[in-house]
This record gives C-alpha cells, sequence and structure tokens, in this order.
C-alpha cells in the first residue's frame, strides 16, 4: 500500500493494513464479509495477498501452518458471528499446539453491541479462552497499538493465538491526524545462569543411564543443530514428541524414535531403564508426565526457554531457562561423554519395527507398507502434513523424520480436519518442496472443499487417504477399552470421481505395488492430486496386544 502522507485523511481500516504490512504479513487466509468490506477494500492496494477461502475454519487451519512453519504469526480474517465462530478450531489449535498466529474478524457497529442485534456475539470473550489476547478495537487511534501487541505476544514463546475484533464503524472512521505503525521489536532470549548449568551438569556426570525427550520447542527454538551435537558428545541417546520428529535424523544411531502413545511402546523401554530424563523443549500438552515416568523415580532436567508446568510426575532436578542452544552448549562443554552404544540392542528392535510389513503385498494396505512407500518417495526436506485419526498414530510412529519441520503433526489440540488447509499453507511456504497430506477419510471430507482453493491458486499438492469408511481411531479405543465398538461407520463418495469433479485429478490404489509410481506420478502431475488407499486398520489392535506383552530388549 502506498504511504499515507503526513496529515492526509486515513481509515481505520488502512491503518491496519498499513500495521500489518509493517509486521511483514505476507498473506491473510480469510472470507470476505459485510462487516469486513473497509479492510477488504483497503487491501486492493497492499502489497499483502488475500487467499480467499471456501472455509473459516480452512483459513485459520493455513495460518495455523504457515505460523508454524515460519515462526511468524499466520494471519486469518473473518466476518462477523458465524463468520467469526468458523475460526475456533484453527485458532485453538494453533493456540494449544504454539503456532503464531493473528485472527481478525468484523464486529457490528458499536452502536448495536449494547443491544440484541443481528449475528452481535461477544467475540473478544468468545476467543479469550483460546488465545493469549483477545480484544476489541473501539477507537481508530489505537490501531497500531493492538495490532504491535497482537503479533508481539503471538510470536513470543510459548507463540500462540491473538484475536482482534474490528467494529465496521470504527474500521470505517476517518483519521485527521497522521498515525503509523510501530517499531517491531522482539524479546531476546536471555543466558541460562550459571549455577543451573553447573547443576545439571552435576546431574548428568552422575547419571547412570540418561536419556533426552525433545519436545517441539526445540523446533521453535532452532536449536536442532545444538541439540544433535549435544547429543553426539555426550553420547546419549534421543526420543522426540510428535511435534518434534526430524530434530535429531532418524538414521542417527542416538535417534531412539518418536514418543507419545499411551501404549508402552519400544521406545518407553528407554524410559523404564533411565535414571535421568534431560527434556529439551518440552511441551507437556504433547505427552502426560504419568505416562513415561510412573513411578516419580527419575531426576528431570527441564531445558527451555520457559518454565515448566506443575505436574507431580514432572518434578525437576534442575530447570535450565533460558535460549535453548546456548543451554545446550553450555552444558556439552562441561558434562563428560555417557556411552550411547547401551541402546545399540534398543535401536535394532526398533528399525526392524519400522521396516515390520515394508514389503507386505496385502490389499487393502498395512498401514507399515504405506509409511515405508510414502518415505521411499519423500525427500529429506519434503512436507508431510498429517490429518488427525489413527493414520496420526501410525505417522508418529513409523514415519521416519530427517530434518525438523518435515513432518507437520497437530498433537496439542489435535483437530480433524487440518491435513489440506495445512498443505496449502506448506506449499506457500516451500513452493519448491513436495507437499503431501496423509489424511483419514473422515479428516479429509471435513475441508475437502479447500481443493478448489488450491486450485485456483494453482498450489500444486497431494491428498493420500486412507480409506477404511470408519472413525477408525475411536474404533481403536472402543475395541482396546470394551472389547467391542459402535457408531463408527460411514459411506464415502467415490473419491477419485470426487476429485475430478473439482478439476484436480484422481488415483485409487488397488495393489499395494502401485503405490510408489502413483506417488511418483502425482507429483509430476503438478496439480492437486487425491489418492485413495484402502488401508487395513485390522493392524491397530494387533499393534496394541503386541506392545501390551512387549518384552523390552534392554
Amino acid at each position: 500500500m502506498a504511504s499515507e502522507e503526513k496529515g492526509s485523511m486515513q481509515t481505520a481500516a488502512k491503518l491496519l493494513i498499513r500495521c500489518l504490512e509493517h509486521e511483514g504479513v505476507e498473506y491473510i487466509f480469510g472470507i470476505p464479509g459485510e462487516e469486513n468490506l473497509h479492510v477488504m477494500d483497503a487491501l486492493r492496494e497492499s502489497s499483502i495477498r488475500f487467499l480467499t477461502v471456501r472455509h473459516e475454519q480452512g483459513a485459520a487451519f493455513m495460518a495455523d501452518v504457515y505460523g508454524r512453519l515460519t515462526g511468524r504469526a499466520g494471519v486469518c480474517l473473518a466476518t462477523l458471528g458465524p463468520g467469526a465462530t468458523n475460526l475456533v478450531t484453527g485458532m485453538a489449535d494453533a493456540n494449544m499446539d504454539y503456532a503464531p498466529i493473528v485472527g481478525i474478524a468484523g464486529q457490528g457497529a458499536t452502536t448495536r453491541m449494547h443491544k440484541e442485534s443481528h449475528q452481535i456475539l461477544d467475540l473478544v470473550n468468545l476467543f479469550e479462552p483460546i488465545t493469549k489476547y483477545s480484544t476489541e478495537i473501539r477507537d481508530p487511534g489505537v490501531v497500531p497499538e493492538i495490532v504491535r501487541k497482537a503479533f508481539k505476544v503471538a510470536e513470543a514463546e510459548k507463540p500462540g493465538g491473538t484475536f482482534i475484533s474490528f467494529p465496521e464503524n470504527i474500521a470505517g472512521a476517518e483519521i485527521s491526524e497522521y498515525i503509523g505503525p510501530l517499531r517491531v521489536q522482539s524479546a531476546f532470549s536471555s543466558s541460562p545462569p550459571d549455577e543451573k548449568i553447573r547443576q545439571a551438569i552435576e546431574i548428568i556426570d552422575a547419571a547412570r543411564f540418561p536419556i533426552i525427550m525433545a519436545g517441539n520447542g526445540v523446533v521453535r527454538s532452532a536449536a536442532s543443530d545444538a541439540l544433535l551435537a549435544f547429543a553426539e558428545k555426550l553420547k546419549i541417546p534421543v526420543t522426540k514428541t510428535f511435534m518434534a520428529k526430524g530434530v535429531i535424523p532418524s538414521s542417527n544411531p542416538l535417534s531412539l524414535g518418536t514418543v507419545g502413545l499411551q501404549a508402552h511402546d519400544y521406545v518407553a523401554c528407554g524410559f523404564d531403564r533411565a535414571d535421568v530424563v534431560i527434556c529439551v523443549g518440552f511441551d507437556m500438552v504433547e505427552y502426560h508426565p504419568y505416562l513415561w515416568h510412573p513411578g516419580k523415580d527419575k531426576k528431570i532436567i527441564h531445558i527451555h526457554q520457559s518454565a515448566a508446568e506443575v505436574d507431580s510426575h514432572y518434578i525437576l532436578e534442575a530447570g535450565v531457562i533460558g535460549d535453548i542452544a546456548t543451554s545446550l552448549n553450555r552444558i556439552a562443554e562441561g558434562a563428560k561423554e555417557k556411552g550411547g552404544g547401551q541402546v545399540d540392542t534398543l535401536r535394532e528392535a526398533i528399525a526392524h519395527e519400522l521396516d515390520r510389513y515394508a514389503d507386505d503385498e496385502g490389499m487393502p494396505m498395512k498401514p507399515q507398507r504405506i509409511l515405508s512407500d510414502t518415505r521411499r518417495v519423500m525427500g529429506a526436506e519434503d512436507i508431510l502434513i498429517s490429518d488427525v485419526g489413527a493414520h496420526k498414530m501410525w505417522i508418529a510412529r513409523l514415519y521416519r523424520g530427517e530434518r525438523p519441520n518435515t513432518c507437520i503433526i497437530s498433537n496439542g489440540f489435535a483437530s480433524m480436519g487440518i491435513g489440506v488447509p495445512g498443505a496449502i499453507a506448506a506449499k506457500l511456504v516451500h513452493p519448491d518442496r513436495r507437499v503431501l497430506t496423509i489424511t483419514g477419510d473422515a479428516g479429509f471430507m471435513m475441508n475437502s472443499q479447500e481443493i478448489e482453493t488450491a486450485l485456483r491458486y494453482k498450489l500444486p499438492i497431494v491428498i493420500m487417504i486412507w480409506n477404511d469408511s470408519e472413525y477408525g481411531l475411536i474404533k481403536w479405543h472402543q475395541e482396546r477399552r470394551f472389547g467391542r465398538s459402535g457408531h463408527i461407520s460411514f459411506n464415502n463418495p467415490d473419491f477419485v470421481k470426487y476429485a475430478e469433479s473439482f478439476g484436480a485429478k484422481g488415483y485409487r490404489v488397488t495393489h499395494a505395488a502401485d503405490l510408489v509410481p502413483t506417488l511418483e506420478n502425482a507429483f509430476n502431475d503438478h496439480t492437486v492430486v487425491v489418492i485413495d488407499v484402502p488401508v487395513d486398520y485390522s493392524e491397530n489392535m494387533k499393534l496394541t496386544k503386541k506392545l501390551g506383552n512387549l518384552i523390552c530388549p534392554i
């Protein structure tokens, strides 16, 4: 947008857009409405690209994944009432996954907020429980302060959501005096106290079998290289939460796979043996401590930019608060090597489990075979977006992540429907990479309308649907708890024809050997492609029974 001359007239809506430009906003995902007409008009002259989507939930999910991949707040826009409420799920997802996001919604005029009025809701109070900051612009003069605070709060550790309600009469109000955006400032992470560094070193040196659990905070802090150097220097094995896949390559000899299943998986054997657990960037929202620390008998070192949450199973022996990379580097300088060879047997067992059924020819396809083939096709930097369902558990457990932010899993709020819009955002951020979303048939249908959005903006993504005509994860839980299931079945459209009705391409896998060439063809098509893959979820309960009888190899 052309800069306003000092002393010239501007509307609050134009000022808002200037402030968003100043924050470095590239995209706004949303749907126009009556109460945000002034904002939409101001965007016509802006450098910001507005992506018109087909549902506000999709807009919020796009902003969510954009924020997670870039570390900068994604922005979504809706009108009042139902438009604003449609943002709620995606905003809540971003907030609980610690992805920076700013939601903006039009609102009715302030002259009718005091009474019963068409589509009027108290949006500030609606969004307050699911954001870090929720406010309303009641005076055009405070636009710069509110926008600056919204971005500062959204992007500060731990990042999350902020929300701005923008009444239509305020948006259209003219401002006679010159007002401009405020200077962008961000807080820097402090260095950890020397005393805490010494304390952590002493605990590690005295440990018999320490283990590292890396969380999403490592990704947010861009501390993956420091973590890898720390682990390799001290020879300490590393486990990762769902949202930290790739912070240490799965191919690294010290990688012990992913934690997060409630069942006692192979990686849990490492926790059973450990006397010290070094939690690096660990967010408790992902993995309840009672699942990996039931006996409360281990010493815990908490290395993070923020203080630990209070939990009776997460009582710290040392809390090292400050820049994560700095903390790791300083501890590594003083601590003694521990010898990671103790986990070779466990790592071999995990590797065998990852390769199980990799060559299975059965149809429907086993989850293990699907993910083995997917990994063969995807490059180390390519991006997999997981929707939420039974497939998410298999992806978290089996998909080998080699780089941070290449396997995106929602595991805080864990909302179905993120797959397709998330893939759109990923392709915008990384247009040079292959982007695949794996989704269940249920999650796919929740936001499948965004296929049209991807086609309209020429964003080639591949959508792999694991088709079982059931809410597979719920069936898994029902069978595990009650030995039976119910109310989980539904019918699906012909997904190939459904894709083609949008103008996308559709494939159906009928033989296991066809998946790899089908995936390659899909990426080479350079358009939106849907792949229908029948999945054999009888493997779910087989896994449950196997882990229930697991004998640890160490």
